[in-house]
């Protein structure tokens, strides 16, 4: 069992920053592919952005050039750095952990696990406001 909690949200203006972190704690020497999500009411749960334990990452399209995911294995932190905040980001964020440590099963090809049924972890989620 790996077991993650988020933090870092918060209310920010339009183009507004942010850094989410995501802290991993109970098996977490098992290899895991790490991810987050985002879901506003209404809407379906959106995959972000993920990262393998080698460090390799993939980025949804919608949000890319303005998020950065990375971690510190030895802490066992995720992190979502945010910037040029638009009011439809906000969103409750989650991050999410997938066992085997694999994130794409071609990744050549833009082949990644990005449904939320993928994922076999979940956190509570910590909760982005953006204003306009």
């Amino acid at each position: 069992q790996v077991q993650l909690m988020e933090s870092g949200g918060g209310s920010v203006q339009t183009g507004g920053s942010l850094k989410l972190s995501c802290e991993a704690s109970g098996n977490v020497d098992r290899r895991v592919c790490m991810g987050w999500f985002r879901q506003s009411p209404g809407k379906e749960r959106e995959w972000v952005a993920n990262i393998d334990p080698s460090g390799r990452t993939r980025y949804s399209d919608s949000l890319k050039g303005r998020i950065t995911i990375s971690q510190d294995n030895d802490r066992h932190i995720l992190y979502l750095e945010m910037s040029d905040l638009k009011p439809e980001d906000g969103a409750m964020y989650r991050c999410a952990a997938r066992d085997g440590g694999v994130c794409c099963w071609d990744r050549a090809a833009g082949a990644c696990y990005v449904l939320p049924i993928d994922y076999s972890w979940w956190g509570q989620g910590t909760q982005v406001t953006v204003s306009s």
